[in-house]
């Protein structure tokens, strides 16, 4: 499915149907009482590691984050923070273990304003403890596949696209472009195909097929093709690390 017609601007008719099939049939609430529904791939993939309590407790450190990332975790978080200006309006689009809210919460400034959103109620408690001596910062329990109306100067999908099936890497691809001014930027940070002789990509490959199953799209498709190649943004890309990790940064045009 794309989301650009023959022109690269997004047909809403083909955004607001993908939406209705992603709603969850049979989602629960978070474990603590969250209100977002918790997507069923979410819930029957990620709860070991995103939903369930005492394992957030003991993932959340950065330690746990610079190891998965194979110690490009503070590299990859500058690379993001160089897309945003102190005193911005920002949106990150999920709760990211480690310092990586706390140091953007600081890099944004008290002049700016920062949004974490998360479907997850128990991230969205972590993430709050976090940030509480950030007053700039505002952590909310909502999905991002259906924002709406919210402007954004700058949104940061940290590590998030490649934890989710292909057709909801489309649709948070499309709701994020949405949401964003003329001028506006979002920047996506996630993981790319390796070069093929990378040392670490039979190693990767294995992790992927027995912890992340849905990662390997972002090997197989361009995260601009994920959004349909919507030609009112420009469009970069950095690779990094050999080629593991991407930064894809979407600028929308003036009008």
């Amino acid at each position: 499915m794309t989301y650009a017609d023959s022109g690269g601007a997004p047909r809403d008719d083909f955004y607001n149907d993908d939406v209705r099939t992603l709603q969850p049939r049979t989602a629960t609430v978070s474990p603590i009482g969250g209100t977002a529904l918790i997507p069923d791939y979410l819930r029957d993939t990620y709860y070991w590691a995103y939903l369930n309590p005492r394992n957030v407790k003991w993932l959340d450190h950065e330690w746990v984050v610079r190891t998965i990332l194979w110690q490009q975790h503070r590299k990859l978080a500058q690379a993001a923070m160089l897309e945003i200006e102190p005193g911005q309006h920002v949106l990150q689009t999920a709760c990211v273990y480690g310092d990586f809210s706390p140091n953007l919460a600081a890099h944004i400034g008290p002049e700016g304003k920062f949004e974490v959103m998360d479907v997850a109620d128990v991230q969205v408690r972590q993430c709050r403890s976090k940030l509480a001596k950030y007053e700039n910062a505002l952590v909310r329990n909502q999905d991002v596949l259906y924002l709406r109306d919210e402007i954004f100067d700058v949104i940061c999908c940290y590590f998030l696209m490649h934890e989710m099936p292909d057709r909801y890497k489309r649709g948070v691809a499309h709701a994020l472009l949405k949401c964003v001014p003329p001028g506006g930027k979002v920047v996506f940070v996630d993981y790319h195909k390796p070069h093929w002789a990378h040392p670490l990509k039979p190693i990767t490959s294995l992790v992927f097929d027995w912890l992340e199953p849905f990662a390997k799209g972002l090997w197989h498709t361009e995260i601009a093709e994920l959004a349909g190649n919507d030609r009112r943004f420009e469009w970069s890309k950095e690779t990094y690390f050999g080629g593991l990790f991407q930064k894809v940064v979407a600028t929308r045009k003036d009008e």
